[in-house]
């Protein structure tokens, strides 16, 4: 017999989904193994998600609201869960992301969080630390999700020509994520622009920086030292990172050359490697 551990739903999103979802599954009729073998998961992790014992992904949550009929009810509640996951220092950042309509970052040394491929991902959080490894990589992934809904932010990137030589998670793992960039060359609220070397001194070396934008509210500009983050509305800082922005985006490459520079180096530095006799070096 299964041992029923009773959720206290408002102790926090991960409980409450936890849960609703036992509360549907039970309303059907249906056992934990039963329920995961239509939903093709085995029924240990349904009684894990059900005991907020491990995090529920946008696909559990799609493939159990059509099992349970819930009306979207589970899909919903996972952004607001693997929000909440998100380190504290964090999250307020993670709200004004949800919220702006337009998104502008400088980045030095790494493509920004939103446009990170799940390699990549893991990469950057593995380093030092690799505990619960899959389920913080998958809580950053789930940020992207801003990008699904139906009038998505525009969102401009202006990526140090260093970040493309950054070799973050190895060769394979850095052709995956400049890829994944040249891949919004055609969509126009998602643009990537590199600022090359030959920029010399530029407006943002003082590090990278976001500026959040939004309809009836104060812009926001955000930085970040390790372990904490800095937003701010003070009208002198929006004012002076906003004007770094233009200057940084005056001397970044355009969008055609960017994604040029981006294929090149993808090509050169990251392609497959040939030996003298033409077979691949492993």
């Amino acid at each position: 017999m299964t041992h029923i551990n009773v959720l206290d739903p408002g102790a926090s999103p991960l409980d409450y989904y936890g849960f609703e979802l036992r509360r549907h599954r039970e309303a059907a009729g249906l056992t934990q193994r039963q329920l995961g073998d239509i939903l093709n998961y085995t029924g240990s992790l349904v009684g894990q998600i059900e005991t907020a014992r491990k995090l529920p992904t946008p696909e559990f949550s799609q493939r159990a609201d059509a099992a349970l009929e819930t009306g979207g009810l589970l899909y919903r509640l996972v952004d607001l869960v693997l929000r909440s996951q998100l380190p504290a220092w964090f999250r307020q950042t993670a709200e004004l992301e949800a919220r702006a309509t337009e998104i502008c970052t400088f980045q030095t040394h790494m493509v920004h969080g939103l446009l990170q491929t799940k390699a990549y991902v893991r990469a950057v959080l593995g380093v030092l630390d690799e505990t619960n490894l899959d389920d913080r990589t998958a809580v950053r992934l789930a940020r992207q999700r801003i990008f699904e809904k139906e009038e998505p932010p525009v969102f401009w990137m202006i990526l140090s020509e260093a970040a493309l030589y950054q070799e973050i998670g190895g060769r394979e793992v850095m052709r995956e994520q400049l890829v994944h960039l040249l891949g919004f060359e055609s969509n126009p609220r998602i643009n990537v622009q590199v600022l090359p070397f030959s920029a010399g001194a530029h407006a943002g070396l003082q590090g990278s920086f976001n500026v959040y934008r939004f309809p009836g509210d104060p812009t926001i500009v955000y930085t970040e030292g390790y372990g904490s983050g800095h937003p701010s509305a003070n009208p002198d800082t929006v004012k002076d990172c906003s004007l770094r922005y233009d200057h940084l985006q005056a001397a970044a490459l355009s969008l055609r050359d960017s994604a040029e520079l981006i294929r090149r180096v993808m090509e050169e530095r990251y392609g497959e490697q040939r030996d003298s006799g033409g077979d691949p070096v492993a």
